[in-house]
C-alpha cells in the first residue's frame, strides 16, 4: 500500500484544524491530580528538567533537578522528609526546604503523619519532561491523524484513539528497549497474533497502516472483555489477562484498580497510562494555549524512525531515560522529518548542545544541513 497515495485524499481537510467528534466517554471523575501532573510533564517541563515527586501521588511534586544536581536534590528531599517525621510536634521550627515539603504535602490532602511520612519516603520518583517531544508528536501527529481516524471509525471504535501514539510513541517509529517497534509499540508476539508479518527484512509493525488496524483491533477486543474504555486503554499497556484479574478483584472502576490493584507488573507505567492518555488528548485539543500556533505535518508525510531507548538505574534505583549508543560519526546530515530533540537523542546529547556546537540561535534545522553532534 502507498502510504502518501492512500493518506493525501482522506487527510487534506484535517490537516489545519485537526477535530475529535465527542464520541468516547473518559471518565476523569478522582484522577484530576494526576491528569495535572501528566499535562505539566507535557507542556512545563522539558527534557532537561528532572521532576522529583511521589511515585503514587504523583502530582506530590517536591523538587525539579537537572541532571547535573539530581542525585543531591533527590538526597535533599529524602533528608527533608526526615526531618519533617523528627519534628512533628514543632513544625514551626522546620528548615525552609523541609517547610517547602511539608506544606506541599499539605495541598495534596494528606496528613502529616508518621505513617504517611514513612509511605512518602519508600516512594521519592523522578521522571523527566518531555516538552519537546510532545510539541514534535503534536506537529507529526499531521501526517497519520485523520487516515488513523478514519481506521478507527471503519472498525466502529471512537476516533480519539487515534491519539494513543502521542503517549506511545509521539508519532515516530520508535524502538523500545523492551523490543516493542513501531508507531503503536507492538511487540514482535503481539504483532503476528494481529496478522502482522514480522520476519527478516519484513516488519509491518513499522507500516503506519498495518499496525494502526493492528492497534485497532487490539483496543477493540480489550473493550469487548472488559467492557469499559478506561481498563481497556490501561490494558493496552498492561495487557489484557493483566487488567481482567485486576477487574475481577477490585471492578471496573479505574481510580480504585489504581489505589487497590497489587498485581506483580501493575506499575508506575501501567497505573499512569489511561491518565497520560487523557492528558494527552486534552493537551492536543488545546495545543495552541500550551505551544502556541503550531504548523502541523502534511498528511502523508515521511515516517520518522528514533534509535532505540535503554533504561538505566541509578544507585538509589530510580529509573532515568538515557540515550541508546549508537556508532554515528562527528557530523550528521539532517533528514526530512528529523528535530534536534530526535538527533539529540539519537548521538546521546541535548538540544542545548546541538545549538551551541552548531550556533544555532533557534532550535530550527532542515532537511540536508550538516549538524556536528560530538
Amino acid at each position: 500500500m502507498n502510504w502518501k497515495a492512500s493518506c493525501f485524499a482522506v487527510c487534506l481537510l484535517a490537516w489545519v484544524t485537526p477535530a475529535f467528534a465527542s464520541e468516547l466517554q473518559l471518565p476523569a471523575q478522582g484522577l484530576e491530580n494526576r491528569i495535572d501532573f501528566w499535562k505539566k510533564i507535557y507542556t512545563v517541563y522539558g527534557a532537561d528538567d528532572v521532576v522529583i515527586h511521589d511515585r503514587l501521588h504523583v502530582n506530590l511534586i517536591y523538587d525539579v533537578a537537572s541532571d547535573g544536581d539530581a542525585d543531591a536534590r533527590v538526597q535533599g528531599v529524602y533528608n527533608a522528609l526526615n526531618e519533617i517525621r523528627s519534628q512533628l510536634d514543632v513544625p514551626a521550627t522546620l528548615s525552609p526546604a523541609a517547610q517547602q515539603i511539608y506544606d506541599a504535602i499539605g495541598r495534596e490532602g494528606l496528613p502529616v503523619s508518621v505513617r504517611v511520612l514513612d509511605d512518602l519516603s519508600k516512594n521519592v520518583h523522578t521522571q523527566r519532561g518531555i516538552k519537546e517531544r510532545f510539541r514534535d508528536g503534536v506537529i507529526r501527529s499531521g501526517r497519520y491523524v485523520a487516515q488513523f481516524q478514519n481506521i478507527f471509525q471503519q472498525q466502529g471504535l471512537p476516533t480519539e484513539l487515534a491519539l494513543l501514539p502521542l503517549v506511545e510513541s509521539s508519532f515516530t517509529n520508535a524502538r523500545s528497549s523492551a523490543g516493542a517497534v513501531g508507531v503503536w509499540q507492538f511487540m514482535r508476539g503481539t504483532g503476528r497474533l494481529y496478522n502482522m508479518r514480522v520476519a527478516g527484512r519484513v516488519d509491518d509493525r513499522l507500516d503506519p497502516i498495518k499496525s494502526t488496524q493492528a492497534a485497532a483491533r487490539l483496543l477493540k477486543d480489550n473493550y469487548s472483555a472488559l467492557g469499559v474504555w478506561p481498563l481497556a486503554i490501561t490494558a493496552y499497556n498492561h495487557g489484557r489477562g493483566g487488567m481482567l484479574r485486576a477487574q475481577s478483584e477490585h471492578g471496573s472502576d479505574i481510580t480504585t484498580i489504581i489505589d487497590k490493584y497489587d498485581g506483580a507488573t501493575f506499575g508506575y507505567a501501567s497505573m499512569n497510562f489511561y491518565t497520560e492518555f487523557l492528558a494527552a488528548v486534552e493537551v492536543y485539543q488545546n495545543y495552541s494555549q500550551y505551544f502556541g500556533d503550531l504548523v502541523l505535518d502534511r498528511p502523508g508525510g515521511p515516517v520518522t524512525e528514533t534509535v532505540a531507548v535503554a533504561k538505566a538505574q541509578t544507585p538509589k534505583g530510580r529509573t532515568k531515560v538515557v540515550a541508546a549508543k549508537t556508532t554515528a560519526t562527528a557530523k550528521y546530515k539532517v533528514r526530512s522529518g528529523d528535530t534536534l530533540h530526535d538527533i539529540a537523542l539519537r548521538f546521546g546529547t541535548s538540544i542545548r548542545g546541538l545549538m551551541e556546537k552548531n550556533d544555532l540561535r533557534k532550535p530550527a534545522i532542515y532537511a540536508g544541513q550538516i549538524l556536528l553532534v560530538r
